[in-house]
C-alpha cells in the first residue's frame, strides 16, 4: 500500500515539518520529512539541503538508486570500506525490517545496531552515515530508495554476514516463514564476520 497522508477536519490542509531524531548511535537519524495534504492527496519531501544544514547534518546528495525486492529477500549488512556512501534510506513500497550497525572503531557505540521497521505508509527515514553498515529483511515486496551523498564505488563495497552471533540483530524470520525461507544473494551468503571486520580495523 502507499503512503496515505492524513487530512484535517473536512478534508482540510494540513502540513507536517521536518523533525529530526538523532539516534543512540551519534551520526544516525530517524527522520520525518515534510508532508503537505489536502483533498486532492499530499506531497512528500524527504531531502532539503537548507534544512539538513540547518540541524546541523551536512548531507550533500550525490546519488538516487532503488531496490526492488520480493518478499523474504535479504540484502546486506553492507558497507564502503573505501569512499564510504551515507544514505538517507526510505521505504516507498512494501514492508521491510531495517538495520543499520556502527563500524567506526573509534566510537562508543562500535558494534552495536538498531532497527526498525519501514513501510510505504509511513514516509519517515533513516539517515545511515559514513561508518556503518546496513541491511534489511523485506517483510512484503519492497521498493527501497537510496538518496547517496558518495557515488556507489564498487572498489571500496563490502560487508558483514547478516546474520552475524557478535552483532546478533534479531531478524524478524517468523514474517516471511522461517529463516529457511530467506533469498539471499551468494554474494551477500559469502559476506565476512565481525571478527574478521575488527582483525582487519586494527
Amino acid at each position: 500500500m502507499l503512503f496515505i497522508p492524513r487530512y484535517g477536519k473536512g478534508g482540510g490542509f494540513v502540513v507536517q515539518s521536518f523533525e529530526f531524531t538523532e539516534l543512540s548511535m551519534p551520526g544516525a537519524y530517524y527522520i520525518k520529512p515534510f508532508y503537505s495534504t489536502d483533498d486532492r492527496g499530499g506531497l512528500i519531501k524527504d531531502y532539503n539541503i537548507e534544512m539538513y544544514k540547518a540541524f546541523g547534518i551536512d548531507y550533500e546528495l550525490k546519488e538516487t538508486f532503488y531496490t526492488i525486492s520480493k518478499r523474504s529477500v535479504i540484502r546486506g549488512l553492507h558497507f564502503q570500506q573505501i569512499k564510504p556512501q551515507p544514505k538517507l534510506m526510505r521505504c516507498i513500497a512494501g514492508k521491510v525490517f531495517y538495520s543499520l550497525v556502527d563500524l567506526r572503531p573509534e566510537s562508543l557505540t562500535f558494534g552495536k545496531h538498531q532497527s526498525f521497521y519501514l513501510n510505504s505508509e509511513d514516509p519517515c527515514c533513516i539517515l545511515c552515515p559514513a561508518g556503518f553498515a546496513q541491511g534489511y529483511l523485506v517483510i512484503e515486496d519492497a521498493i527501497m530508495s537510496y538518496k547517496a551523498s558518495e557515488v556507489f564505488y564498487g572498489a571500496g563495497d563490502s560487508g558483514i554476514i547478516f546474520d552475524d552471533s557478535d552483532i546478533g540483530i534479531d531478524w524478524p524470520y517468523d514474517l516471511v516463514g522461517g529463516k529457511d525461507k530467506l533469498l539471499i544473494s551468494k554474494k551477500d551468503q559469502q559476506l565476512i564476520s565481525f571478527k574478521q571486520f575488527c582483525e582487519s580495523v586494527k
